[in-house]
């Protein structure tokens, strides 16, 4: 799994030390985080507790990543109130431990292939991806998914050599800066995506994102999310991805957004 990071979807934590061994976290429902922070605790060797705060405004189930957000932002926020700072293979493994699944948040913009049971990278790109425009939108309807729910993809071994080539599409794509392969990859992924969660009328959001000259289509590979690229640096992009979220509207698609991803400060 390869993780698009989306700067305005963020969440943030505080950790306060105390004396007592309690850990207390707020808001209450924030299980996981919670969970890491006494595994980050476990970790630095740290028997007293402390009060963890998390703030988010990440929507929950949907392919956001909003559950390892907060996970990743509560083991930073215990590690730094003990001046300790922690690699992101450490912070993953943190994560998993605590969720069980988990994707690449840890390293932020930098690319990564990342096993999201296992908490291992699979392959690093060696840099971030290219700059992209993503529209982003769900089903209408589309209920929040619990990634543990599930069952691990079983992929047959034409399809694991299908990915040895979406793989050398992505390199090629952080390498080069090449939104167009990544939008390759993405496609295909999606596609292959199919047969384990599939994606109400994928095939449509597909013939509109070629359509409207896009990159490619990309889905949230544990949620409801899809999502069409769009390289900034195309001839009238930004016309072609405001009739591209006129279409998937009126296609029944619904909570449409758009997503400047390594955009380096460009105004949409």
């Amino acid at each position: 799994m390869v993780t698009l990071p989306l700067a305005s979807s963020r969440a943030k934590a505080t950790f306060t030390c105390t004396a007592r061994r309690v850990l207390t976290v707020r808001p209450h429902d924030k299980i996981k985080a919670g969970l890491a922070a006494r595994k980050t605790l476990d970790h630095l060797g740290v028997v007293e507790g402390g009060v963890l705060n998390i703030e988010s405004n990440i929507p929950v189930g949907h392919g956001y990543g909003s559950s390892t957000a907060d996970v990743v932002a509560a083991v930073r926020a215990v590690a730094a109130a003990h001046t300790a700072r922690l690699q992101p293979s450490r912070i993953s493994r943190l994560a998993v431990a605590a969720e069980q699944a988990s994707d690449a948040i840890a390293f932020d913009e930098h690319a990564v292939l990342f096993a999201q049971r296992e908490g291992v990278v699979l392959e690093d790109f060696g840099g971030s991806l290219p700059p992209l425009l993503l529209v982003g939108f769900k089903p209408t309807g589309g209920l929040p998914i619990d990634t543990l729910h599930l069952p691990p993809a079983r992929y047959k071994s034409a399809e694991i050599q299908q990915f040895r080539v979406l793989r050398a599409l992505i390199a090629h794509a952080v390498r080069y800066q090449d939104p167009k392969n990544l939008g390759r990859a993405a496609t295909a992924s999606a596609l292959l995506n199919q047969r384990h969660l599939p994606k109400p009328h994928l095939e449509r959001v597909i013939e509109i994102a070629e359509g409207a000259g896009a990159c490619g289509v990309q889905v949230a590979h544990s949620g409801s999310l899809l999502g069409i690229i769009f390289d900034p640096a195309g001839t009238n992009f930004r016309q072609r991805a405001e009739s591209v979220a006129a279409s998937v509207q009126r296609g029944g698609f619904c909570d449409v957004e758009f997503h400047q991803i390594n955009d380096d400060g460009a105004r949409w």
